[in-house]
Formats: C-alpha cells, sequence, structure tokens
C-alpha cells in the first residue's frame, strides 16, 4: 500500500470522497487578469489562493489541489520564472497553511503543453525529467500525496506517474481528459487509460474535465467492470456559454449535485468538479452523497494488456487470442538486413499485414546479433506504439532490451518470457512489476526443460510464489506449455497440452504456445499447426503465437472460438466468413503499383519509404503534377477525413503529416506548375490569443491547412491582440484563425476582431478551441469550425 492511502481508503469506507472544485475559474472571479501565469499570480496574493482552498474545505472537500497545474519548468519557463521546486514548495505549504488539517492536500500535476514520444517531440526521459522537478518542490511543501490531471495523452500521464514514483512512494491519483465520443485526442479510450495507469501503481483513475456529469457517467462505467483501484470522477458544471462578455457554465450547485448521484452509480468513489464549479458545487456535491457508499472495486487483479488505444481482456470465455509472431529476425534476411540499418520500415509493413490479417497481438524481436538491440527494442516499440492498435508482446533473451521497452511503452505490455532460470528471476521481476507488464511463464530452470507435465507443473508453482513477492497474482502470468518438435519427439505434443491443460484448470492461471515449432521438421505444417491449435483450445489455450496470415489456422481457430463456446452467437465465425475469410482467398498475388504504395505510405505515415516511393514512380513515367494532384493530395485529403471521423487519431495526423511533407520536398524539383497552384489556393494567418498557452489544437489546425495547400502564417501562442492586427496588414491573409483553449482567453479573440475593423481590416475571422462555441462564435462575428477537419472545409467556404 502507498504511504499516504490509508487516510483515502479510510473515508472510502464510510462514503464517497470529495475533492475540491476548480481553481482557475475561482481565481478569475477573485480578480485574476487574463494572460497571467496562475501559479506565479497565486504568489503575488497568497490571500486569494489561500481563500479559494479554505472556501473548498469548509465546503465540504476531503482533500484540495495544490495551485500547482502548470508549474513545470516548460510553463514556467514561458513566463521567465525557472525556480521550479521553490513554486511548488511555496503553492503546497500556503495550502496546507490554508487548510490547516481539516482536508488533505494533493500536489497538482497538468500536461507540460507537448507531447511526449512517441506521439510527440518531447523525449520521453526529459518528460520524466520536467515531472521529477515538480514532485520534489511539493513534496518540500509537505503534500499528503499526488494529483496527475487533465492529462490528453496516455504517455504524459505515464511519465508524470513514474516520476513521482521514482521520487516517492505517497498515493497518486490520475485523470485523464475524454472528448464527449470517449477518446483523448490521441485515441486512449477509459478502459485503456484504466489498464495502463492502474498496472502501472496508479492509487486511483478516473476523468476530470471537458465534459458534464452525464457524459463523465459514461466514461466511468466502461471503467467500472475491469477497476482494480478506486475511480474519480471530476466533470465540469455543465458546457460553457458566453453572457455578457464572460464565460459562464449552465450547471448551479444544485444540478450539479443531482447529477453527481449517476456517477456514484456509475462507479465513481471519488468526486469533485472542474471548470466552472464553485464551493457551492461542491458543498451541494457533498450534501447529495454524503450517506452514499463509495463503490468498491470490483476487482482484484486483471488480466489484460493495452496499447495506447486499444485494450485486449483475457477473461475465461473469451476468444482464443493469436499473438503475431512475424517481428522476429530469426531465418529472415531482409528483416536482419533492415534491423542493421536502423530502419523500421518493414517491421511497420508486417505489423500492419498481421493486424489485417486477425492477429489481437504482436510479438516483437530484434535480437540480431552485433547490434545495439537496447536501442533498437526501444525504437521499434516507439514506431509501432503509434503505428499499429495492437497491444505488443515484448520478446528478447535479454534483460535490457525488455526494460528499455517496458520504459517508452504506452501501454501494458507482455514479457516474452521469464524463466525459472535464477537470473532471469532477479533481473527480470522487479522490472515487470515496476512496469505493471504480465508475462509469459517459460518452465525452464537452469538445468533445462522438463520434459513431462508434472515436471514443468513444479517449474511454474516455484516462479509463481517467487513473483507473489513482487506482487504479482496468476492473472498477471500466461504459462508457456512449452512446444517441442513432434517429429523428433512423439510425446512432446501430448505434455505440451497436458501443461495447457492442468495450468488452465488447476492452477488456474491463463496459457499459451509458441505453435508453430510442433510442425517444425514436416511436410504442409500449415495442417499440422491448425489440427494442433484445435487440440491446444479444447485443453483450455488462452493465446497462441502463430502466423495469422495462415488461412487455414485462422479458420479452425474462428471454429474452435464457435464449438468451446468463446463465440457468442458465432459473430466471430461469421465475419471472418463473410470477410477476412474470402478476402484471404482472392489475396493478389502480384505487388502494388507505385502509385498505390505511395498512397499507402501517406495513409499510413511511413516517412522511412515515401521518397523513394515519389522516385518509383516518376521512373514509372508518372507525370510530376500528375502524381501530386492525384495521389498524394487526395491521400492526405482521405488522412483529414479519417481524423474527422475518429478513425485516426493526432499520432497518425501527424506522421501522414510529415509523410506527406518528405514526399512533397522530393516531388518539388519535378512540380513547378503543381507548386505554383498550391501555393494560389490562399494564405491563412494564425495564431492562439493573448494569455493562452495551449496550441495543440492550433497546431492541428495548420498542419491540416497546409496539407491541403494553402500557406499558412503562424504567429504561435499567447500572441498580443495588437501584433496580430499588424500581421494582417504585412501578411493580407484571406482568413485569420484565432484559436483559445481557456475560458480565461476566449474574450480576446473578439478585441482581436474589434480592432482589425476599426484599423479597416475586413478580411473573415475564423475562431475555436476547447471552449469556444458557434454561438459564441456568430456572437462576435466570426466563423467557427469545431476541428481541423471542419476548418479546412471552412476556409474553403470562406475564401470561395
Amino acid at each position: 500500500m502507498a504511504k499516504g492511502q490509508r487516510k483515502f481508503l479510510d473515508i472510502l469506507e464510510r462514503r464517497p470522497l470529495i475533492l475540491d472544485g476548480a481553481t482557475g475559474t475561482e481565481l478569475q472571479k477573485r480578480g485574476m487578469p487574463p494572460g497571467v501565469s496562475p501559479e506565479l499570480w497565486c504568489l503575488e496574493n497568497p490571500g486569494v489562493i489561500a481563500g479559494v482552498h479554505r472556501d473548498y474545505a469548509r465546503a465540504g472537500s476531503d482533500a484540495v489541489y495544490t495551485c500547482t497545474f502548470g508549474a513545470n519548468r516548460l510553463k514556467l519557463g514561458q513566463y521567465g520564472e525557472h525556480d521550479v521546486p521553490a513554486v511548488n514548495r511555496s503553492l503546497a505549504l500556503a495550502a496546507r497553511e490554508a487548510v490547516r488539517g481539516k482536508a488533505l492536500v494533493l500536489g497538482d500535476i497538468g500536461p507540460t503543453g507537448r507531447f511526449i514520444q512517441p506521439f510527440g517531440d518531447l523525449d520521453f526521459e526529459e518528460a520524466v525529467s520536467v515531472f521529477k522537478e515538480q514532485v520534489r518542490g511539493l513534496l518540500e511543501g509537505g503534500v499528503d500525496g499526488f494529483v496527475i490531471e487533465t492529462m490528453m495523452d496516455i504517455q504524459e500521464a505515464r511519465a508524470a506517474l513514474i516520476a513521482v514514483q521514482e521520487t516517492c512512494d505517497l498515493f497518486t491519483m490520475v485523470t485523464m481528459t475524454f472528448e464527449r465520443d470517449g477518446r483523448t485526442l490521441n485515441g486512449t479510450d477509459p478502459l485503456t487509460a484504466l489498464v495502463t495507469l492502474q498496472a502501472l501503481g496508479a492509487g486511483a483513475v478516473g476523468c476530470n474535465c471537458s465534459t458534464g456529469p452525464d457524459d463523465m457517467a459514461r466514461f466511468i462505467a466502461a471503467m467500472r467492470p475491469y477497476a482494480k483501484v478506486p475511480l474519480i470522477a471530476k466533470p465540469n458544471a455543465g458546457l460553457p456559454r458566453s453572457s455578457g462578455g464572460l464565460t459562464v457554465y449552465d450547471m448551479d450547485g444544485a444540478e450539479f449535485a443531482r447529477r453527481a448521484g449517476a456517477l456514484v452509480g456509475a462507479g465513481a468513489a471519488i468526486l469533485g468538479g472542474c471548470c466552472g464549479t464553485t464551493p457551492t458545487h461542491v458543498a451541494a456535491l457533498r450534501k447529495a452523497v454524503s450517506r452514499k457508499k463509495a463503490p468498491l472495486p470490483l476487482r482484484k487483479s486483471l488480466a489484460a494488456l493495452s496499447s495506447a488505444r486499444r485494450t485486449v481482456v483475457l477473461d475465461p470465455g473469451r476468444p482464443l487470442v493469436v499473438i503475431g509472431e512475424g517481428i522476429n529476425p530469426t531465418g529472415k534476411k531482409a528483416l536482419q538486413e533492415e534491423l542493421r540499418e536502423g530502419k523500421t520500415a518493414l517491421v511497420r509493413q508486417m505489423a500492419r499485414d498481421q493486424e489485417a490479417a486477425g492477429a489481437d497481438l504482436l510479438d516483437v524481436n530484434v535480437g540480431v546479433p552485433g547490434i545495439d538491440q537496447e536501442a533498437a527494442m526501444r525504437d521499434v516499440v516507439l514506431m509501432l506504439a503509434a503505428a499499429t492498435e495492437l497491444p505488443l508482446v515484448i520478446d528478447s533473451a535479454k534483460p535490457e532490451p525488455i526494460e528499455r521497452a517496458l520504459r517508452v511503452y504506452p501501454g501494458r505490455a507482455l514479457i516474452n518470457s521469464i524463466s525459472g532460470e535464477t537470473e532471469k528471476l532477479r533481473r527480470l521481476l522487479p522490472v515487470a512489476a515496476k512496469y505493471g507488464a504480465m508475462f509469459i511463464l517459460l518452465p525452464l530452470t537452469d538445468r533445462g526443460i522438463p520434459e513431462t507435465a508434472e515436471g514443468r507443473a513444479d517449474v511454474v508453482r516455484a516462479v509463481a510464489r517467487e513473483a507473489r513477492r513482487h506482487g504479482f497474482t496468476r492473472d498477471d502470468v500466461l504459462v508457456d506449455g512449452v512446444v517441442m518438435t513432434a517429429a523428433s519427439n512423439p510425446d512432446a505434443p501430448r505434455e505440451t497440452l497436458r501443461t495447457v491443460r492442468w495450468a488452465s484448470e488447476s492452477f488456474g492461471t491463463r496459457t499459451v504456445v509458441g505453435l508453430s515449432n510442433v510442425s517444425f521438421g514436416l511436410p504442409e505444417r500449415r495442417w499440422v499447426n491448425a489440427a494442433f491449435l484445435a487440440m491446444a483450445s479444447a485443453s483450455g489455450l488462452t493465446a497462441a503465437i502463430a502466423n495469422p496470415a495462415s488461412e487455414e489456422l485462422m479458420f479452425v481457430k474462428k471454429a474452435a472460438d464457435v464449438l468451446g463456446g468463446r463465440d457468442r452467437d458465432a459473430a466471430g465465425w461469421i465475419a471472418h466468413c463473410a470477410g477476412r475469410g474470402a478476402a484471404a482467398r482472392c489475396a493478389p498475388a502480384e505487388p502494388l503499383p507505385p502509385g498505390q504504395r505511395l498512397r499507402d505510405a501517406i495513409l499510413e505515415g511511413n516517412r522511412e519509404a515515401v521518397g523513394g516511393l515519389v522516385t518509383d514512380c516518376l521512373k514509372a513515367g508518372m507525370d510530376a503534377a500528375a502524381l501530386a494532384r492525384e495521389i498524394m493530395i487526395p491521400a492526405i485529403v482521405e488522412v483529414g477525413e479519417r481524423f474527422g471521423r475518429k478513425e485516426y487519431f493526432l499520432p497518425q495526423l501527424i506522421a501522414s503529416g510529415e509523410t506527406m511533407k518528405i514526399g512533397m520536398e522530393a516531388l518539388e524539383p519535378f512540380l513547378r506548375e503543381a507548386s505554383r497552384e498550391a501555393a494560389g489556393r490562399g494564405t491563412v494567418l494564425i495564431a492562439t490569443v493573448k494569455g493562452d498557452i495551449h496550441d495543440i489544437g492550433k497546431n492541428i489546425v495548420a498542419l491540416m491547412l497546409r496539407n491541403h495547400g494553402y500557406r499558412v502564417v503562424d504567429l504561435g501562442k499567447d500572441v498580443a491582440s495588437e501584433r496580430i492586427v499588424r500581421e494582417i496588414e504585412r501578411h493580407r491573409p484571406h482568413v485569420v484563425g484565432l484559436s483559445a483553449l481557456m475560458t480565461t482567453t476566449m474574450t480576446r479573440m473578439q478585441e482581436v476582431i474589434e480592432l482589425a475593423r476599426r484599423q479597416g481590416q475586413q478580411c473573415p475571422f475564423l475562431v475555436g478551441g476547447a471552449v469556444v462555441t458557434r454561438a459564441y462564435a456568430d456572437s462576435i462575428g466570426a466563423a467557427y469550425a469545431r476541428d481541423g477537419v471542419e476548418a479546412v472545409r471552412v476556409v474553403e467556404g470562406l475564401i470561395r
């Protein structure tokens, strides 16, 4: 149990725990001007933030957040402040002094404003370092625990949580921000966030901001069946709107508290308020739920794996899981050569092919002699984390590449494998425990692999006992049945099946086999593999490391799911027969033409391949202008449409945009006429308004506009109204785009437009941002776009 966790559990045993409400909107109401750093302003006005903390404690908050949401060096540096520990220490001390023991004080850690690798350009270790600096200051200020909140990037949430855990052992909660469609900007859904963060050691997980209580109840309900930690809900007071030049929320304290009942019913045990909520909202919330029981976690352990965008649950009764075996250089000269050269294009292709063929997980092995396997594993894992939705299986004979991969992987991975060998146990169990990974338990000791199922069971029991000392349960383990070659040992398959059955039925854990070993040395191996899969499935097998491109194997797997009661209503079987199976039978043997491969490269964000494919197309006689007009631009438009349909998320959008840029640079010498045409589509000047340092949404819009051939003049963030108007005069844009994330800064949009009109500028304005609505845009005489896709359409309409 984490230090300080007992204080939280004591309250949860009696009733739901109540957090505080909004800080930013409260400070604004109490005099904080727009455009300042809330943290630095509070240091200059300590009485105001003390009043906010005191009012929330009096209203019934069991815990208040320190006013340190943006107190990291990346954000404070924008205001010229560099003593990060001192700022955090002072604000933590201020909170403790204000509540005087009547409420717990949680050190608040918010996002840096940048995306972390592999979804952005901020190095993962740099991000951990940024958060550790903040954590140390908060610890010096005497916080009772930590809350990591308003995270849109699961990798950033991981970096912050690791920073806390590597600095202290205090209780730490994490909340993510989901859009109304139930995904973060990067595509992470609530269940996937829960699986990743609770495995990594978060003491409680949930969501805050972006939505009101009703939408948030859906997210909590999705987490509830799989949670082994308390769930948190901290919604806004409804949706923002503009009234009399101010931003207001549509839900008063009574209405907010009434909706909170649904959050408890959905499974939230820890509740509070975000934007627009006040001490009045918190007091009403406390009164509404004080007689309710806090929902307890339904699980003590969970067998589930996750990527950044998908979760695979390994509960009994679910279909057999196929682990794609393709990304393994053994016997594959082309893959060996690519890994030696530090390239990943073939790995990307293998991942895509296996995902399309029906794999549920991907095994990743980079075991090529003579290369830096730690670096290679890190690079491949980061690439795959953005390129595929499938959770990864980290496969290496060496502990070092496994640890390197687990540290940067933005999900819960499966280790292949941990055996009973003394050194493997000593090195790998602590690593697996630190990063919350599941592992394949290989019944191998320093003396070798026992030949019989009974001997293997003895090894499994011994390893499981050791694993329990590190906090693992049987739900965290898949026992390897150990597949030997039938051709050399006819008894071997039987012992494998006996091991699988014992582990599944008697020992009570999940199981896995490396399937294709059984047929080594035999002709027509696909039939032997498929038959053995059916037999293992009937013995209780959970997962098979296999080739999903084998038509025979996948049909038998699907049939075994139906006959074993793992495929309700035969839905998986019917879908396979109607789609994937038929496609496999008709799969074309001919390679794709270069134009099609170029289109696919842009859709997949394949930066390595796109330059060569442009050259291939030109050598094949394709006209440069036609290549841009008929293949590349339609491909990037398709990327934007997939982003709009939520089929793609920010990582794919960025990757495809960069791929398009590389391709266009390769084409540019041959593209004079097309370049002139693209440049002629129009100029858009874009900026985030004064006082707002959030520019992710603005950057997406700029990226989308550039992808569609517009010239974009990007002024950056926190741009003064006077400068925007001067730049309008200088560049004469066809459209001006303004962005704001915060309710405290959105009013600057109106200021810019009024100033431009007074100076005779008649260009159309387009506004957007998390808190901006169409009604607000109408009220200030601007066009509105909900996201980057809509922004492109609106700009086209404004220029036409």
